[in-house]
């Protein structure tokens, strides 16, 4: 066993590389025989290297005013085909769900109808926009990129954490991440396949001509980016380049008889679906925010009148609502007839009668979210907050039941991960880390990037991962099926079945004896993931 894992002590949680101590999971071992020739401080030098690279690279993130390389951990965090086989199909699942409520939110309504969801959720959703009511967008599609991310709890078992439809961001991470590890550390990469991530450029361009309006047979696509002081500007513009598609602000951009055109050197040019990367509000000053000065006036009209696509869709925030979150099983069960492959968090509604009490009772035994909060902000964790938070907030609940959500804690999944100790020196240690897969649906398929954005919380014992409140990510890595007669790959778990969490995992690999230092790092009670940064 590699000497880096000497001190490594599993946290009180799922830990991702360790099945208990002195048995690493199947998945890993390619990956401790490439480590073992290495101590601490060799993983440190190439963490810098990386760290230089995405500098030069601007892959860079604000914290504190402070513009900082994004942190990228050099162990990566691995999963099986049998897990990415389950992961996918349910998250597809749930974006089916979530159009399909979406189309009937902005229509018919039947859902209210029928008493799936109340009509108060809906009408008291500040991201419930009227102008977009009876908007049929081309090719059915709302939510043509989605995040849904996803936490491992204690059993082992993936469960949903919330849902991004309107403006998720992160994906450029995932592509730069697998880019500078390739670089840095190829030694990783020779004896292990693993499934590739630069498709998704090209794949989300095809999604988007495909839903551009009727009759274009050469559709122009655009980003439409608020601008350089945005804090996923890079994203913006990587994902322009890569797509070989124009970046641009909302003054480029001119909208004339409900059509877009964009302002060239040539003159104007017709654009046929704008991939915003802007927030509902700021999108079009006639209809939302009067004083935006980065939307583009009009471009709602142009797209009631079927001449523009945006994706995603204006209105998708509602989907985005974490009271919306606890009745996605519910909505699963009602538009597609089938049960919810992945499970949400346990959650209780204050707003349901009789509930507002039993969560005031327990507060310091739950976790409180702000149903509109992003980024970690507003989140009270129960079991570790003082008197003095937990009084405020139980006023604060009182006042709005309808803005918040109760769930139990979840411990989040650990991963070996290189960390700073209070003398100074380095060491592997476990930190808490998530998954955002990101999904782009073309109207006809629901396709996954292979992996997505595994965010970890980087201090001892904290649970934020957002990298607006220093987090940082691990390269995610899916491994394929195993090889058939004929040398190709199968896939992970059949189209019928899905695995529980005991028939997915495989055996661990037995290890030879390792000294775990004395004091476990333990998670302390109370662990829940955190959420989501849309921009």
């Amino acid at each position: 066993m590699a000497d880096i894992f000497d001190s490594y002590t599993p946290a009180d949680a799922w830990d991702e590389m360790f099945a208990r101590p002195g048995e690493v999971r199947p998945a890993y071992a390619a990956v401790i025989a490439a480590l073992q020739p290495l101590d601490v401080s060799d993983l440190r030098f190439r963490t810098d290297q990386m760290a230089r690279a995405f500098t030069d690279r601007g892959v860079t993130y604000s914290y504190g005013g402070e513009e900082r390389p994004f942190p990228l951990d050099l162990v990566p965090r691995l999963l099986d085909a049998v897990e990415w086989d389950q992961l996918a199909r349910g998250v597809r699942q749930r974006v089916r769900a979530l159009e399909a409520f979406l189309a009937d939110a902005y229509g018919r309504q039947q859902v209210l109808a029928d008493g799936v969801v109340p009509h108060r959720l809906l009408y008291s959703s500040p991201h419930f926009h009227r102008a977009a009511h009876g908007i049929e967008p081309p090719g059915g599609v709302r939510i043509h990129v989605s995040g849904i991310d996803l936490v491992r709890d204690e059993e082992g078992r993936f469960r949903v954490l919330e849902d991004n439809v309107r403006v998720p961001s992160g994906v450029s991470y995932v592509i730069e991440n697998r880019r500078v590890m390739t670089r840095t550390f190829p030694a990783l990469f020779a004896e292990q396949p693993v499934r590739p991530v630069d498709e998704y450029p090209q794949r989300l361009l095809a999604a988007m001509k495909k839903c551009a309006p009727d009759g274009i047979t050469d559709p122009v696509v655009v980003v439409l980016t608020p601008g350089v002081h945005n804090a996923a500007y890079f994203e913006h513009a990587l994902l322009a380049r890569l797509m070989g598609v124009q970046l641009v602000e909302g003054r480029d951009l001119i909208c004339s008889g409900n059509r877009v055109s964009m302002r060239t050197t040539r003159g104007e040019t017709p654009v046929h679906v704008v991939y915003r990367r802007l927030d509902d509000e700021f999108l079009d000053p006639v209809h939302f925010r009067p004083d935006s000065m980065i939307g583009v006036p009009g471009i709602m009209a142009a797209a009631r009148a079927g001449n523009v696509t945006l994706a995603n869709a204006v209105g998708n925030g509602i989907a985005d609502d974490k009271l919306l979150y606890t009745y996605v099983p519910d909505l699963i069960r009602y538009y597609l007839s089938e049960e919810p492959l992945l499970p949400n968090v346990e959650t209780i509604r204050p707003e349901e009668p009789g509930r507002l009490a039993e969560v005031l009772d327990r507060l310091g035994e739950l976790v409180l979210k702000p149903v509109d909060g992003a980024g970690g902000k507003g989140i009270v964790i129960g079991p570790r907050a003082e008197r003095a938070e937990l009084a405020r907030l139980a006023k604060e609940v009182t006042a709005d039941p309808r803005g918040w959500i109760a769930q139990r804690p979840v411990a989040l999944s650990t991963s070996p991960t290189l960390s700073r100790r209070a003398d100074g020196s380095d060491a592997l240690a476990p930190r808490h880390i998530d998954l955002r897969p990101f999904a782009v649906h073309d109207g006809d398929d629901v396709w996954l990037l292979p992996g997505g954005l595994t965010r970890v919380a980087l201090g001892e014992g904290n649970l934020i991962v957002n990298s607006s409140q220093g987090g940082g990510s691990k390269d995610t890595w899916v491994l394929p099926g195993p090889r058939t007669e004929s040398g190709t790959r199968t896939p992970g778990a059949s189209a019928e079945t899905i695995p529980s969490p005991d028939s997915a995992r495989s055996t661990p690999v037995e290890v030879s004896p390792r000294q775990f230092g004395p004091g476990a790092a333990n998670a302390p009670d109370g662990i829940t993931g955190e959420e989501a940064h849309t921009q």
